[in-house]
């Protein structure tokens, strides 16, 4: 469907081209480079992080299209395409899988072109929102999505944007709407390995952006799994949900750079400072 692309900003940095470009990508202007660099000197396992990030994306959604059978994923705060996407990674196994991207970044609509490619069986969408506005992220989705049926919902690296307490509600109304049989796949900061390095980062970050974010203990960030049932191994960093067999990160002939360093990460049992778990809703 149709999307109006508003103006982008060039002058202020934002997380989903910052993050783009420590996985590797090119959709980023000077000033998310300028400031990534600033935040990979304060924190230079930033960039390890945003990898870990995505490799555990790729093994939760292979388990959940695979193992489980699901067949729509809600990836909420989704941030601009790079390797393994959530519809590339479902579709693969399932082609007729169904997944809706949420983001409020004028540079990620203008990319939804990239976003919206699918299988001929299968379907993309992309809605312009705020996690802030959950009423707006479920009435966008509902268009494509059955929530009759089981949902993935994808919350990776998001949730720290809302900094105060009203993240929970925000993420617990979004839990409510999924019916029953329904996962969410959640992640995020905190400060448990490199605390002090975890807090420049962050300091800097809200100096420089207008998109202000906090890191949570791994107690807080249990909350969000509240009134579901967490999969084995539980709340971990992110590097030990399920890393995948050694022979998995095996670089491929002429595979670019960023692809071989994102399969890197899926077999890197480093722990991070992104804590992330995948619950099933009863």
């Amino acid at each position: 469907m149709p999307h109006d692309v508003p103006l982008i900003n060039s002058s202020v940095p934002h997380s989903a081209r910052i993050w783009n470009y420590w996985l590797g990508g090119k959709d980023c202007y000077e000033i998310d480079r300028e400031v990534g660099d600033q935040i990979r000197e304060l924190n230079p396992e930033i960039v390890h992080i945003a990898r870990a990030q995505r490799a555990f994306l790729k093994r939760a959604v292979t388990y959940l299209a695979g193992e489980v059978g699901i067949r729509q994923f809600l990836d909420v705060g989704t941030g601009l395409p790079t390797f393994d996407n959530t519809h590339e990674v479902a579709q693969r196994i399932r082609p007729e899988a169904r997944i809706v991207y949420v983001d409020h970044d004028p540079i990620v609509l203008a990319h939804a072109t990239a976003l919206l490619t699918s299988t001929p069986e299968g379907a993309t969408d992309y809605i312009d929102a705020d996690l802030r506005d959950p009423a707006a992220i479920l009435e966008g989705a509902g268009r494509m999505l059955d929530f009759d049926q089981p949902i993935a919902l994808m919350l990776l690296g998001i949730a720290a944007h809302v900094p105060d307490d009203s993240a929970y509600g925000i993420v617990q109304r979004l839990v409510d709407a999924l019916p029953s049989g329904s996962y969410l796949v959640f992640c995020d900061s905190t400060e448990v390995f490199h605390p002090k390095e975890m807090r420049a980062m962050v300091a800097q970050w809200n100096q420089a952006s207008d998109n202000p974010r906090v890191n949570r203990s791994p107690e807080q960030l249990a909350r969000f799994f509240d009134g579901l049932e967490l999969l084995e191994p539980g709340l971990v960093s992110v590097a030990q949900w399920r890393p995948a067999p050694s022979e998995a990160g095996t670089a491929v002939e002429d595979e670019p750079e960023a692809e071989d360093e994102l399969r890197k990460a899926e077999v890197d049992p480093q722990e991070v400072d992104s804590f992330g778990g995948v619950a099933h809703k009863a």
